[in-house]
């Protein structure tokens, strides 16, 4: 039996082969193949980068979010309150022109 030898990149090579493929005008599969990496690894590699990104943006963590939700719920509850007062007088003034 033959065994595959795993190769170890560097999280530096990694950034650099992400970086240069996704600047680059080639496509990925080129790229990958200049750099001697298997071109589902290079874009393996661009997935977990973009998701990075999206995570590390600053504003973006869950302290964030959860004031966001509670400002929105009560955003919400106040409109439901003068949605009910809106309800009560357009009946009131639709009794009245009768």
């Amino acid at each position: 039996m033959s065994e595959k030898k795993v190769k170890n990149y560097t999280a530096e090579f990694k950034e650099s082969a992400v970086k240069l493929a996704i600047e680059s005008e080639k496509p990925v599969t080129e790229t990958a193949r200049e750099l001697g990496v298997n071109s589902n690894t290079l874009h393996t590699w661009i997935t977990k980068y973009h998701r990075l990104k999206v995570v590390n943006q600053p504003g973006k963590n869950d302290e964030h979010v959860y004031d966001e939700v509670k400002r929105l719920r009560k955003e919400l509850k106040t409109l439901k309150e003068e949605h009910a007062i809106l309800k009560k007088a357009a009946a009131f003034f639709a009794r009245e022109s009768l």
